[in-house]
């Protein structure tokens, strides 16, 4: 969808988007100073939380480290503000053009749960988005083409879209004929599915109506039709044995330890006999070093992330085995840590 910020939304998403790019470098200089008191991956205590206590203790009196934490507190805060606000500044020319994506096109939605969303989805702000996920009437717009595209996008290490579409090149089959996607928030995953497997039909569940609803809308756009859901994945109530494929990406640390568990056997249970499965989530920590591991505590804390260290510290290899799954690989993609894969096929 085309659309033109304000001057002030587009300085300030520009704005918040260099400050994250001041973040990694003064990263590299808490580093120094944390190697010139003797800490790296090497000599850092083994023990996690001591290790947080252990860092806090040495640089205590690094300028370093208390301007990242400054800016990394106030850019956690402030980017869901921020991207709202922009939003503001165009909503009365976009608002009837979000509408009629929603409202006319072959996609669709079922609101199955309402207010009845799962404990977990309410526990915290996931991303600190002030009002969650669904805290403002256009969030799915908000996150999606605002947030993702002009923050997240802009200071992702490579190209988390040409990513998406090409871990799917590690399916075995070509010729999936009902995809369902679990956590499909606004759509940039399910986009990539449509592309790879256009014969396809595709179904997605997620939690939020307002990331659903965007969704709903890039679909319509493109004339996709797609059949979404506000349904929790570990519990979808969908016939058993009516997919070939149960796919996700970088949902699982956005939920608790025993509801990826519960994720993994309802794919097996959806999944027909020859069926797959491929989720996608955050490097176990079990693949970093302990400097690294630092790292992405300080990165879940700072940004909303409360099951992140859940979510890094399971064998999801054992997990979709335990599940039923056979053939299973959980191993970093192309080489490299980041985006981490798991794939695993239902016996025939």
């Amino acid at each position: 969808m085309d659309f033109q910020l304000r001057q002030q939304g587009r300085a300030a998403m520009a704005f918040m988007s260099e400050l994250a790019a001041a973040g990694a470098r003064l990263r590299t200089r808490v580093d120094a100073d944390l190697a010139a008191r003797g800490l790296d991956a090497r000599t850092l205590a083994d023990d996690l939380d001591q290790r947080l206590r252990e860092v806090d203790a040495v640089l205590a009196d690094s300028r370093a480290s208390r301007a990242l934490a400054i800016l990394s507190e106030w850019s956690g805060v402030q980017h869901g503000r921020i991207g709202q606000a922009a939003f503001e500044e165009i909503r009365a020319e976009l608002e009837p053009r979000l509408r009629e994506l929603q409202q006319r096109g072959p996609a669709t939605l079922e609101l199955r749960l309402g207010d009845r969303v799962p404990e977990y989805q309410s526990r915290a702000w996931i991303h600190r988005t002030t009002g969650g996920w669904d805290g403002h009437p256009y969030q799915g717009f908000v996150h999606g083409e605002l947030i993702h595209r002009e923050y997240v996008a802009r200071n992702f290490p490579g190209d988390i879209f040409r990513q998406r579409r090409a871990v799917l090149g590690l399916l075995p089959r070509r010729d999936y004929r009902r995809i369902l996607e679990f956590g499909t928030s606004s759509g940039h995953y399910t986009r990539q599915i449509q592309r790879a497997f256009p014969q396809a039909e595709i179904w997605g569940c997620d939690l939020s109506p307002r990331m659903l609803e965007q969704a709903q809308r890039l679909a319509n756009e493109q004339g996709w039709a797609w059949k979404l859901f506000q349904l929790a994945a570990e519990d979808t109530g969908f016939e058993p044995q009516s997919f070939d494929l149960v796919t996700s990406y970088i949902v699982l640390h956005e939920i608790p330890a025993e509801v990826t568990r519960a994720q993994l056997r309802e794919a097996f249970r959806l999944l027909r006999p020859g069926g797959d499965l491929l989720f996608t989530d955050v490097t176990p920590y079990a693949a970093l070093d302990k400097l690294a591991q630092h790292w992405a505590e300080y990165s879940a804390v700072h940004g909303g992330e409360p099951f992140w260290r859940e979510a890094a510290t399971l064998d999801l290899a054992q997990l979709a085995r335990d599940a039923g799954f056979v053939d299973v690989r959980s191993e970093g993609f192309e080489g490299a840590n980041y985006p981490w894969v798991t794939y695993g096929h239902k016996p025939e």
